[in-house]
């Protein structure tokens, strides 16, 4: 299982600490330190479409309209923390950590 995202988030320290505590090995990915390729972005955004990216955050707020308009794949590379975390890959992807990625992990 790896868990895609960065270690100040709140949500991941949680998704984290919750998936170790019910047995499961996570290898932690953080995408600032270990910047994610090309490939790795089309599949997420191709399991997740737009709702891969985070449009309540700042950074994506700080973006400018250029990129603001242009394609997932395109933010995500040009700043990885505008993605919405935690993206976990285990059997299938999971996006985010509500009630239903919990009930389907743990």
């Amino acid at each position: 299982m790896i868990l895609y995202g960065i270690p100040t988030c709140d949500s991941c320290k949680k998704a984290l600490k919750a998936l170790e505590a019910a047995g499961h090995v996570v290898q932690f990915r953080d995408i600032r330190k270990n910047p994610l390729t090309e490939a790795e972005i089309a599949e997420i955004v191709g399991e997740f479409g737009d709702r891969a990216v985070n449009k309540q955050s700042t950074t994506y707020r700080a973006f400018s309209d250029f990129l603001r308009e242009s394609e997932p794949e395109a933010q995500i590379a040009a700043q990885p923390t505008v993605m919405k975390r935690p993206v976990i890959r285990a059997e299938k992807w999971h996006l985010g950590w509500d009630a239903s990625v919990q009930a389907a992990l743990l």
